[in-house]
């Protein structure tokens, strides 16, 4: 996709001249006038360029409070502030039902508005396109093809989140503001015809110059198709994804941090970021470990850490888990938690006591360059850390934030583990345990870890582990325990009741050992109330469509 920067930084300003439309009103206000754009293919693809910055938009934009892994296990924002990637991803992570309100969900959770403006606008390419494109046949196709992977990309986050929607295609003259809803079953259906078209029109990687292509396609109807409960479909997906030769990155770090110019074998859908051109995004400005700041005078990162659930929730180096009773001790021990026997996905994911980072050693401890800080006692952290832990994974280990708030390490939306584990959730709901065994045993054997094979509910728990470790940070968990219903039974299974913690670390004046004592990282206990299964309609939609109706569990 790196071919498509400089056309992005064109075609946003003048293509597509967007003014704000309120939720639904589908009718297009932003036309081009000028219908030079659709008569030949350079211009076009100019056009759908534009079209392109959605998809990172969607991914990046899963919830207004913060990264969902703090709506699980696995993260905990280190401030006490009342504001998103603060205080708020905990106090919706709590789950009390005077919080967790229509107008509570939709203002954090919820993208209605968002993802249409998004549909329309890719409707009206489709439609402008058609009508007065005048480019080869066989680039009208491809173009047609890249579309409709970009409308699928955009329902699948609509359908995950309110499951029925409304349904909208090129056809501009269906388009009336009193509009139903459509029944979930047939929005995945629209999107699976949709993403076949688009595997069908769009060429293999080898000549589609950096933009999508068949294996895209293929790898997003992996996914949707989970949701869909179309198992027979996800697995021949998969399967199709395979045959155009995508594999596993020797070292797990390239899997996510390689660029596919580089040679990123399993980088399928990959969105790439230029300093040079200011395309950057902030990911290091908030997540980067506090220390990076202040042994240079400032503060900042630390935003979002690790917790201890989590470093828990990894294997030994040689398999099995390590026993952690020792350090649940709220007296704390002096003994040194097993962080250098722990497999390699943790050690390239998580920064701990003593970890290696920029030349140096991290110091989450009291008094350390990163530092530790009392949740819920100091409002800001100012870039230490409540859990005795920081993010590496994702984090840019050779970029200077001090120079350069943005930063350019890639946003690897789709990669071949995801399908490979997309295949073995498939699988086992086929019965084809077989074949289950085999795509974890290819993802833990990246890992160096043992694996016999397993059946039944065995491999099914071994399914749903290797997803929470494997694609953690990459905004998988959240979802995940959402899709398969149980996110609102008890922890560790789903996310209520229970709390989070951390490690309280104090250095021994002048010797180098420290004491790890046992903290939660809580105000109470977190919940996820069964209606978050299906998200609330924007109160806006419902005053302007007389169609809808608010969802039952919202009334």
């Amino acid at each position: 996709m790196r071919n498509i920067l400089k056309a992005l930084a064109i075609t946003t300003a003048t293509a597509f001249g967007c003014t704000s439309c309120s939720y639904l009103d589908m009718t297009p206000t932003d036309k081009v006038s000028d219908k030079v754009i659709w008569e030949n293919t350079q211009n076009a693809e100019y056009a759908v360029n534009y079209l392109y910055s959605y998809l990172i938009d969607i991914h990046n934009d899963q919830c207004k409070a913060g990264m969902t892994e703090a709506l699980t296990d696995q993260m905990k924002y280190s401030s006490y502030n009342y504001n998103a990637l603060c205080y708020i991803p905990s106090e919706y992570a709590y789950g009390d039902a005077t919080t967790i309100t229509a107008s509570y969900v939709d203002a954090y959770s919820g993208y209605w508005g968002e993802r249409y403006e998004t549909i329309r606008k890719v409707n009206q390419a489709m439609s402008e396109m058609e009508q007065f494109g005048k480019m080869p046949e066989k680039d009208k196709s491809r173009l047609n093809g890249e579309l409709k992977f970009i409308r699928a990309f955009t329902y699948t986050d609509l359908a995950k989140r309110y499951g029925d929607a409304i349904l909208y295609d090129e056809d501009m003259g269906k388009i009336n503001k009193d509009m139903p809803l459509t029944d979930e079953g047939k929005i995945w259906n629209f999107i699976e015809q949709d993403l076949r078209d688009a595997a069908e029109q769009l060429p293999d990687r080898t000549t589609s110059k950096g933009r999508l292509d068949k294996g895209c396609a293929w790898a997003l109807l992996s996914r949707a198709m989970l949701y869909a409960k179309k198992w027979d479909i996800a697995k021949e997906a998969a399967d199709n994804v395979a045959s155009l030769g995508y594999g596993l990155e020797e070292r797990y770090e390239d899997s996510y941090g390689k660029t596919r110019s580089a040679g990123n074998n399993e980088a399928i859908l990959q969105y790439l970021y230029n300093l040079s051109l200011d395309i950057t995004h902030n990911f290091d400005f908030y997540y980067t470990p506090g220390g990076d700041y202040y042994a240079n005078g400032q503060t900042g990162g630390g935003y979002g850490v690790p917790t201890q659930e989590m470093v828990e929730s990894y294997e030994l180096a040689s398999g099995g888990y390590p026993d952690w009773k020792e350090w649940h001790n709220p007296e704390g021990t002096e003994s040194t938690p097993p962080y250098e026997k722990m497999e390699h996905r943790f050690q390239a994911t998580i920064l701990y006591n003593g970890a290696k980072w920029k030349g140096r050693k991290i110091e989450p401890f009291i008094g350390g360059i990163d530092g530790w800080c009392q949740w819920n006692m100091e409002r800001e952290p100012k870039g230490r850390t409540t859990t005795g832990y920081y993010l590496k994974k994702l984090v840019d280990e050779n970029h200077d934030v001090i120079a350069n708030n943005g930063s350019q390490q890639p946003a690897t939306i789709i990669r071949y583990a995801e399908v490979l584990l997309n295949k073995a959730e498939a699988c086992w709901q086929l019965g084809k345990e077989q074949e289950a065994n085999d795509a974890i045993k290819a993802i833990r054997k990246r890992a160096g870890l043992p694996y016999a094979n397993k059946t039944g509910n065995d491999l099914w728990e071994s399914i749903r582990h290797e997803r929470k470790i494997e694609l953690a940070y990459e905004g998988f968990w959240y979802w995940d325990l959402r899709r398969w219903g149980i996110a609102h039974e008890a922890y560790p299974k789903g996310l209520s009741g229970y709390q989070l913690h951390g490690l309280k670390i104090e250095k021994k004046s002048g010797e180098e050992k420290f004491k790890y004592s046992y903290i939660s990282v809580d105000d109470q206990d977190r919940n996820f109330p069964r209606r978050l299964y299906r998200y609330p309609i924007p109160v806006a939609e419902l005053s302007s469509n007389g169609a809808l109706d608010q969802f039952e569990e919202w009334k």
